[in-house]
């Protein structure tokens, strides 16, 4: 079953976001387990949105992957934890 991971950066801009995914994502790809992957400014910050094949595949990643990069930043990431909402995909269409 599909999962959708949205995070909003309260503060974030587009700058801390490509830091982040140098850090976090593999060259030119994606991490193992996500299927897609969208950001964007939002009202407030910087928003993402990434679909991943399973929990367990995006727990991995926020644990092992991402939190640390964030950590391992500092001034160059962005300013806070995100806001987090995760629901699963009931349905998804691209046109």
């Amino acid at each position: 079953m599909a999962i959708a991971l949205v995070h909003n950066y309260a503060g974030g801009t587009k700058e801390q976001y490509e830091a982040t995914v140098e850090v976090a994502h593999p060259p030119g790809g994606l991490p193992a387990g996500q299927t897609h992957h969208f950001a964007g400014p939002s009202e407030d910050g910087w928003q993402v949105v990434a679909v991943w094949d399973s929990q367990e595949s995006l727990d991995a990643f926020v644990s092992e992957t991402l939190m640390p990069a964030l950590q391992g930043l500092g001034d160059g990431g962005f300013p806070g934890p995100p806001e987090q909402t995760v629901f699963e995909v009931d349905t998804a269409a691209f046109a």
